[in-house]
């Protein structure tokens, strides 16, 4: 997405829309009305507040006369844009059995045809940056929609599948753990403005690193069983204070979506055994900084990752993979795709940042306090999505998403 073109504007938008339907295609009407945790948003209402951008960012914006679908969309399906409009209660999504399904979807093929002739009569600077915003936007929620729709069938005492065509992972030993000594000094950070980047990515900047090293892949399952075995979660002496106060107020012991027995785990395709070798994911900021401190090490900082990661391509198991979930990944850095890596630095804005003007500045900007920087993508981000720069904040108790650790230390070797 990131190198996207003017001649090519329509096509790539009637792909990421489509793509978002595909994932879709093994649901329910039922499946996409649920919503399972205030955090958790049903498939449907995805599949209309992503429309709902294209029609009031966009289509009302640089589409004279346009029509909308139903007045009433713009309150349900508005999300946190205070600025345009009130809208319903988040945690309230799952109430709305009305509209239908099928009200969706003919919601989504009223603003496409819109969106195909707007961008068929007009291809000016500000219309196709709005669009190229638009498209990431809908990735964003492509990604949503599958860990949300994961977290939604795992409540089910059934344990269906989502998608029983998933790849079969393949079965790899995985690589000694290695710490390398990372670059330090002052080192540009953000956005080369070579191509899409959302504004947090900006401005780019100076930091200054200090000597450290930095794991050479992701923790895996069986590792993070060796912290459960020797007790890690019992050990209050491994945890923020907040943290252990989240463990021993919700019980947490294990990695969301594994079963008691630490033998198995709820993924997209089903129950399926352990990989030992895969990464672990779904864990809390918690968790993961109570297991860096239980390795005596830590996570490492959102700057040492971007320097770490800077000139590779975002290449892994991402979501074109197929396997929705984090793979062994051999001798592989995992820096990009598998789950998104915790780092130690709290999401806010970078010196000099300014917001996108208008709206769109309610889109990243008011949202850096009290989360965690996240870097690096999941097994289900688009490759084309993400970047080195890539940022993305979670609150630190968050488990729903692909969510996992990397570890780093002081110092070189």
């Amino acid at each position: 997405m990131d190198n996207i073109s003017q001649a090519s504007l329509a096509d790539d938008y009637q792909h990421v829309r489509a793509q978002s339907l595909e994932f879709c295609r093994a649901l329910n009407p039922e499946d996409t009305v649920v919503q399972s945790m205030p955090d958790v948003s049903p498939t449907k209402w995805h599949l209309a507040h992503v429309t709902w951008f294209f029609e009031r960012m966009v289509l009302e914006e640089f589409s004279p006369g346009y029509q909308r679908h139903n007045d009433d969309f713009d309150f349900l399906f508005n999300s946190y844009y205070y600025s345009v409009g009130k809208m319903h209660a988040r945690p309230q999504r799952g109430l709305l059995s009305r509209p239908t399904l099928a009200e969706v979807l003919a919601y989504r093929e009223h603003v496409d045809a819109a969106m195909q002739a707007l961008l068929g009569s007009r291809n000016d600077q500000a219309l196709v940056e709005r669009v190229i915003l638009g498209l990431n936007h809908e990735q964003q929620h492509q990604e949503l929609l599958l860990t949300d729709i994961k977290h939604v069938l795992s409540c089910n005492p059934l344990r269906p599948a989502m998608a029983s065509d998933l790849e079969t992972p393949p079965s790899l030993a995985v690589e000694d753990y290695r710490f390398t000594d990372g670059t330090s000094g002052i080192q540009k950070i953000g956005a080369n403005g070579l191509g899409f980047a959302f504004d947090s990515e900006t401005p780019r900047h100076d930091a200054l690193l200090h000597e450290h090293r930095i794991g050479s892949r992701l923790v895996t399952n069986a590792e993070f069983r060796e912290f459960i075995d020797d007790g890690g979660y019992a050990d209050s002496n491994l945890w923020l204070s907040d943290g252990w106060a989240v463990i021993n107020e919700r019980g947490w012991n294990r990695p969301l979506y594994w079963s008691a027995d630490l033998e198995s785990e709820f993924t997209l395709g089903g129950e399926r055994n352990i990989d030992g070798n895969a990464p672990v994911c779904h864990v809390s900021y918690y968790e993961a900084d109570a297991f860096a401190r239980w390795a005596g090490a830590r996570l490492p900082t959102e700057f040492e990752w971007e320097i770490a990661a800077a000139g590779q391509q975002p290449a892994g198991n991402l979501l074109e993979s197929r396997f929705w979930q984090p793979v062994c990944g051999g001798d592989a850095s995992q820096f990009f795709g598998d789950a998104w890596e915790w780092t130690s630095s709290s999401y806010g804005p970078y010196p000099g940042f300014v917001p996108l003007a208008g709206s769109l500045g309610e889109y990243n900007g008011k949202f850096m306090c009290n989360q965690m920087t996240v870097r690096g993508g999941s097994c289900v981000t688009a490759a084309d999505h993400i970047r080195a720069s890539y940022r993305s904040f979670f609150y630190p108790d968050a488990r729903w998403q692909f969510l996992g650790i990397r570890l780093a230390k002081d110092g070189v070797a």
